[in-house]
């Protein structure tokens, strides 16, 4: 039998407990919870099949009371002796994806954020959309493209504005978007909106989330439509899917939304969530996004997504588009980093504006936990390889 050594201060303490989906050399994935640098398999701690399935979409689509008993009997089994059969070491796994992504919803919910690609796109112009204060604004992109962490990003080709007529050839704006992702674990019927007050109940957890973005194939091909080739190439998700269960402590207003919302929009208990994300260029910290600071709550954009009677299904992501704060040192896209490449950072002693075949991004991020504690998230990280 063994006891799980929790270290002071340990991110992945018994507040956190998040799943993913693990194997071991020659087995099957399957799925388990991480409790500080271990993996406990919950198909021989629980005794319950449903984690032996190599997604978490099963055990998801049994619903929020099912969610609130399995927490409380996998903190009983972690507070105890385990099966050394079902405890492994983090570095021993291999880890997967860690749900079935069914679609893929991408917001464009912080004010900072949309208002300086306005200031970059439409100079002279005002920064916000005449509906942006109204509607959380938001994009389907491709669920067959949502890749983990860990996965290389091979750079996108496509069209290009040239100075006559348009060119084709490797994206030379590659980006990132640090964003949080939300993870419906039971559906909707279509036809059935889902009401902010319904936002916990249905979503099962939280990812961090990485939307690579081409910025001059978006350039040339966003009018009218919005974001196509430049966004779907490949968007990478974290490895572990916080609980929503594990963010009470973490629940804070989200910023003054004037006008008011329209009432399908209105929260009694406002989802907004404290999580500071850290954006590392190879291995150098360049920015530090704060969550909180965004203008459209999780409830907000489900209860959007779903107004018009569209339904929603175990293993649906949305995300919440970049999270960026008020300083420079806040922004979480190279874009705003860099002023559209105007105004280089420093990467390791080099200044930098887009990605460079070889180069590596990752995304962290922690949380307030009950008792002084926080909670970490786990990395989304992807290097670029060259265009084929």
């Amino acid at each position: 039998m063994t006891r799980i050594a929790i270290p002071e201060g340990s991110l992945f303490g018994l507040a956190n407990l998040p799943y993913g989906v693990f194997s071991l050399p020659g087995q099957e994935p399957r799925v388990g919870v991480r409790v500080a640098d271990s993996v406990v398999d919950l198909a021989l701690g629980l005794g319950d099949d449903v984690f032996a399935a190599p997604s978490l979409n099963p055990f998801m689509a049994q619903g929020h009371a099912r969610w609130v008993e399995v927490r409380e009997q996998i903190l009983d089994l972690v507070s105890d002796e385990i099966p050394d059969e079902a405890v492994h070491p983090l570095d021993a796994v291999t880890l997967h994806m860690p749900f079935e992504v069914a679609d893929y919803v991408d917001f464009y919910a912080s004010e900072h954020h949309a208002s300086n690609l306005g200031r970059l796109f439409r100079p002279g112009s005002e920064p916000l959309m005449p509906n942006w204060k109204h509607l959380p604004v938001g994009y389907h992109g491709r669920a067959g493209t949502v890749i983990p962490s860990g996965t290389d990003i091979v750079r996108p080709s496509g069209q290009r504005k040239g100075e006559e007529a348009p060119t084709f050839g490797e994206s030379r704006r590659l980006d990132i978007e640090a964003e949080v992702g939300f993870v419906v674990g039971t559906g909707s019927p279509l036809g059935t909106p889902v009401s902010t007050e319904d936002f916990s109940e249905r979503v099962f957890g939280v990812v961090l989330v990485n939307d690579w973005s081409a910025r001059d194939i978006q350039a040339w091909e966003y009018v009218p439509l919005g974001p196509f080739l430049g966004k779907s190439f490949a968007t990478s998700i974290s490895h572990w899917v916080v609980p929503l269960l594990a963010l009470e402590a973490a629940r804070v207003a989200t910023p003054p939304q004037d006008p008011e919302p329209l009432p399908y929009l209105h929260e009694k208990n406002p989802w907004g969530l404290d999580l500071t994300l850290e954006i590392r260029w190879n291995g150098h910290v360049v920015s530090r996004p704060p969550y909180r600071e965004m203008y459209w709550s999780p409830a907000q954009m489900l209860a959007h997504m779903t107004v018009n009677g569209a339904s929603s299904r175990t293993g649906d992501l949305y995300a919440s588009g970049t999270v960026s704060g008020p300083a420079k040192d806040q922004r979480g896209a190279f874009i705003e980093l860099t002023w559209g490449g105007k105004e280089p950072i420093a990467v390791g002693g080099e200044p930098r504006t887009f990605l460079e075949d070889g180069d590596e991004v990752t995304i962290t991020a922690t949380a307030p936990g009950p008792s002084n504690t926080r909670l970490g998230f786990g990395e989304v990280t992807g290097r670029v390889l060259p265009a084929p």
